[in-house]
């Protein structure tokens, strides 16, 4: 193929959903060898576009082209045969599988599926620097080293143009720079990428072009070297770029939440998981928890939410002591949570919006009188949480998986501020949605943080963690080994703390009882 010869070119595409026109007259061309951006509000036809060139879904107009040659996919095995492979936002992976198995299913032609499968694995993973165990089954990976698995995948079956969804949402500053070094290493060797991303200083700084759509038309493609992430962002909605910054406190003295000497150990019962983690959020504080994904931030949330049964240690709310409750008494006590994955554990996809306001409120008002549900008032309430969040839907009777990620999340939000918690654990509130639905998002938990909620913020966006957040805990290896201040800590700092390489700043300190125990491990084996 000639290198003047684009590697894709999607000419008028339009895709028709009933009610919706998800795509209309949508013009693309990426070059061979190049980082080309694809960004757009939720709901602007991004994922669609892209589904319809990695063959899940088939235009109702316009045409396709893969190295100057015209085709048709009917299935994403077809658009895999032509080199195009997609990594999605939420991870198409078998948590009953190991690394192997979820790599090699539907491709066992290419090299079987014991040691030369494994032996390309880990010849894939080197070279990329998306090392992982082929032996390990997926349900126990974290966030980060799923999506790894997910891009395993792409390259074990031959794609020379990627598509990745959000692929640095999960990443410190340290671990995007590699990913980008990475991408910037595989061009050279004739890679192509469409990097769909709402981090516009990052689409500026990996991007070689950058197509904006708009609800659902293409509006234009820029050089994201020739243009600010401010005008970026007003292509995209018509706004400036929001902030999550806020910096007058309205901290009080009452504790809220108070987690004392809580302990996990790992499910073959060997390995510490949470080590002896004490942790207190005030009314009216913001408490984010830094770290990269997979040192414990997934399971310290879960055992407060009494998902996961704590070894030892206790959860107090407001005094009370929640740690023999299960979830939905601890729910009911007055717990708010946005979950990391809204797929997984916040929605049900194929229900009705109305439905999933139900959801952990099964027993209260207004989704409920006595032992009975009231439907009645279930859809009453959706309608309210739609008009006051801003979910755009056609209407409550649509069900949650027609939705764009924002407006999914942002029901999620609307339903989880609705119960009149005291504490709100929001894991990564923010994850994979526009600026438009980031901004809402960021003004909502504010504002309830102004109406005296306390918040535990976990968040992989550095900015966010230190936007929003009063005070800031790093979490490495299952203890919370640092502290730092919002007000003076950079993402580059954080960056140092959650990877272990020290603090670099006098805004991040190290935590003494966790620095003191770490040292004392470190000691021993040096002893040994």
């Amino acid at each position: 193929m000639s290198t003047t010869t684009p590697a894709v070119v999607l000419s008028g595409i339009t895709k028709r959903f009933p009610g919706v026109v998800a795509n209309s007259d949508v013009h693309l061309s990426v070059q061979v060898g190049e980082v080309h951006a694809l960004c757009g509000e939720n709901g602007a036809g991004k994922s669609t576009l892209m589904k319809i060139l990695y063959g899940m879904q088939q235009p109702d107009e316009g045409t396709i082209e893969v190295a100057g040659k015209q085709v048709r996919f009917r299935t994403p095995a077809d658009a895999i045969k032509a080199g195009i492979g997609m990594v999605h936002q939420h991870f198409m992976l078998a948590d009953n599988l190991t690394v192997q198995e979820n790599v090699v299913l539907g491709a066992e032609s290419l090299h079987g599926i014991g040691g030369k499968a494994r032996k390309r694995i880990l010849e894939l993973a080197q070279a990329t620097g998306l090392t992982v165990d082929p032996g390990v089954l997926v349900e126990r990976l974290g966030v980060a080293d799923r999506q790894r698995v997910e891009i395993l995948k792409v390259l074990y079956r031959g794609a020379k143009v990627i598509i990745l969804d959000e692929p640095t949402a999960v990443l410190v500053p340290q671990e995007v720079d590699e990913l980008f070094t990475t991408l910037r290493g595989m061009q050279e060797q004739g890679f192509t990428f469409l990097f769909i991303s709402h981090k516009l200083d990052e689409v500026r700084a990996i991007a070689d072009a950058v197509t904006i759509i708009r609800r659902g038309t293409t509006v234009g493609t820029a050089d994201p070297k020739a243009v600010s992430s401010r005008q970026l962002a007003e292509m995209m909605v018509g706004s400036e770029l929001p902030s999550p910054e806020t910096r007058e406190s309205t901290v009080t003295d009452r504790v809220v939440l108070k987690v004392e000497n809580l302990g996990l150990v790992a499910a073959e019962g060997t390995r510490p998981v949470l080590d002896d983690i004490d942790l207190v959020v005030r009314a009216g504080e913001i408490v984010g928890i830094a770290g990269v994904e997979g040192n414990g931030q997934t399971e310290l949330v879960e055992a407060i939410m009494g998902i996961r049964k704590a070894h030892h240690g206790r959860v107090l709310l407001a005094d009370r002591d929640l740690t023999k409750l299960g979830t939905l008494a601890r729910r009911e006590a007055g717990i708010g949570y946005i979950p990391e994955d809204r797929h997984r554990q916040g929605l049900l996809l194929e229900q009705p919006l109305w439905a999933n306001r139900i959801l952990g409120y099964q027993t209260r008002r207004p989704v409920s009188k006595g032992q009975w549900l009231d439907l009645a008032g279930a859809k009453k309430d959706t309608t309210r949480i739609v008009e006051e969040f801003d979910v755009r839907t056609p209407g409550i009777d649509v069900a949650a998986v027609a939705l764009s990620g924002g407006n999914q999340q942002k029901l999620v939000v609307g339903r989880e501020l609705s119960g009149d918690p005291v504490l709100l654990i929001a894991s990564h509130p923010t994850r994979g949605v526009d600026v438009g639905a980031q901004a809402l998002i960021w003004d909502e938990i504010k504002n309830a943080r102004a109406r005296g909620l306390a918040v535990l913020l976990i968040s992989a966006d550095l900015d966010e963690l230190i936007g929003l957040s009063d005070t800031i805990r790093v979490m490495l290896r299952g203890r919370l080994v640092a502290d730092a201040d919002p007000a003076t800590v950079t993402p580059e700092d954080l960056g140092s703390a959650m990877t272990g390489a020290g603090a670099t700043s006098a805004a991040v300190a190290e935590h003494a009882p966790g620095a003191s125990k770490a040292s004392d491990q470190a000691s021993e084996s040096e002893g040994e």
